[in-house]
């Protein structure tokens, strides 16, 4: 009988359940919209429904039980977006709502917190950046507000051990989500007894971790009926998307990988980093790589967001990228002199200069291009030296690498060739591909890997030699 792995993809937009092969195709899919709630009190606070994410699962497992019922299903996994979590007692269930990382109510709570943690010795430790999303601001709220819950609570379980909790049964910790909580110690590998000290958090709170590959349970007779799914499936461990995203992508140790879309997310696979050096660029963080003893540093800025922007200030909603893009293409290099810095969000000198009574939309687009790009460039240079590396090329995912003029331009700035990897779905590939790991059907993750056919794009910079 066929063989194939389900990942249980919980993303802020859709929640998703996709099978695939042993060679990393895409054998079933379902989506169903998710979206975070208003909170009882407060309508401007976000947080998830664990139920509700719960039921968009099984809403898209009983879509593709038809197919799934022709395959043997090896093994299940879960991909969410990192830092969220919530208070469990011992049963499990929620003693308070999974604040969302949308939630402005953390804002405050990390700019009080700078007084107890200094910014610099915070990153150092854990190599996550200041975002007030942060776990470690979002359990100093409940303890500033709900200090009775944390008395009670038997533990605190990320978002994926949440849903791995009600798969199996099992109280378990996430590797690569613990890596994006601001509390973990990179060097040591485990929760930091200094920040969780100055916190007030007992380390007891965090479940034993579980990494990319382990197997957590069986899934259990409840969660299978709910599913549609066979009991005794054995759920594998993966955990916060991105660094999933990164192995899927096919990437290399000390390879340069931008996964560009509206936000573009430069990171590397690297077993040097220098986290006493990422305050000193806005925007750089380092999390824990799938593999253990692998770090992956990087820095992050609104990118596509930038021009879909420009694009629905200048053109109808139905005008097509082709014919955006084919009239940028038409104006040189330095865009008639226009120019663009893109920090929107930022900085109050963003915007354009250079504009005259010729300029066109054309040559706004044109300019935003160009600034992203320098960005970019920039941000590569400040990559190599967290990292202590030298970039050879560029691996390029997401939506953003369809903008073949954008990747021209790239690769031309930088001077490396970029590499556009046609696959889409590189978060579930990665997590599916540890999955058939963890379940003894390939002798590691990169063995799996090796079996899945890769397909690239090149764009090399011009005027150099491509032989």
């Amino acid at each position: 009988m066929k063989k194939c792995f389900l990942v249980l993809d919980c993303g802020a937009t859709n929640v998703r359940a996709i099978a695939l092969d042993p060679d990393g195709k895409i054998v079933a899919r379902a989506a169903v919209a998710n979206a975070s709630e208003s909170a009882a009190e407060n309508p401007a606070w976000h947080q998830w429904s664990l139920d509700a994410i719960m039921q968009r699962f099984a809403q898209c497992c009983q879509a593709i039980g038809a197919v799934l019922s022709t395959y043997r299903l090896c093994g299940i996994s879960v991909t969410t977006f990192g830092v969220d979590g919530a208070l469990v007692d011992e049963t499990g269930e929620l003693l308070y709502p999974v604040i969302s990382w949308k939630c402005p109510r953390t804002v405050a709570v990390m700019e009080n917190a700078s007084r107890r943690f200094s910014p610099a010795e915070l990153q150092r430790i854990t190599g996550v950046g200041q975002f007030s999303f942060n776990t470690l601001y979002k359990v100093l709220w409940l303890r500033e507000n709900r200090p009775d819950l944390l008395q009670r609570a038997h533990a605190w379980l990320f978002i994926s051990s949440l849903i791995n909790h009600r798969l199996t049964g099992k109280m378990t910790t996430d590797f690569t989500m613990a890596g994006t909580s601001q509390m973990f110690d990179l060097a040591q590998q485990r929760f930091s007894e200094a920040i969780l000290a100055k916190a007030g958090i007992a380390p007891s709170l965090f479940p034993a971790l579980v990494y990319p590959g382990d197997v957590i349970g069986e899934l259990q007779p409840v969660a299978a009926a709910r599913l549609g799914l066979p009991p005794g499936v054995p759920v594998i461990s993966a955990g916060h998307d991105t660094q999933f995203a990164l192995f899927g992508a096919g990437a290399g140790i000390d390879e340069a990988v931008l996964s560009s879309g509206t936000w573009e997310i430069l990171m590397a696979r690297t077993s040097r980093v220098n986290t006493a050096s990422l305050i000193h660029y806005p925007g750089a963080t380092c999390e824990l790589d799938s593999q253990p003893g692998l770090f992956n540093p990087g820095t992050q800025y609104m990118a596509s967001g930038v021009l879909e922007w420009i694009r629905s200030l200048f053109w109808s909603p139905d005008t097509s990228w082709d014919t955006v893009l084919s009239q940028v293409a038409e104006l040189p290099r330095g865009a008639d002199g226009v120019t663009m810095n893109t920090q929107l969000l930022d900085s109050p000198l963003a915007g354009w200069q250079g504009v005259t009574l010729n300029t066109t939309p054309a040559h706004f687009y044109r300019a935003a291009l160009e600034g992203l790009t320098a960005r970019l460039k920039d941000n590569l240079g400040a990559l190599e030296n967290i990292a202590q590396f030298t970039a050879r090329e560029l691996l390029l995912v997401g939506g953003g690498s369809r903008n073949a003029l954008w990747n021209q331009l790239k690769a031309d700035a930088l001077g490396i060739p970029v590499k556009v990897l046609d696959e889409g779905e590189t978060t579930v590939l990665g997590a599916a591909l540890y999955g058939w790991w963890g379940t003894g059907e390939a002798a590691s993750a990169v063995a799996a890997r090796a079996c899945v056919e890769y397909r690239y794009r090149y764009f090399y910079p011009e005027g150099k030699n491509h032989a």
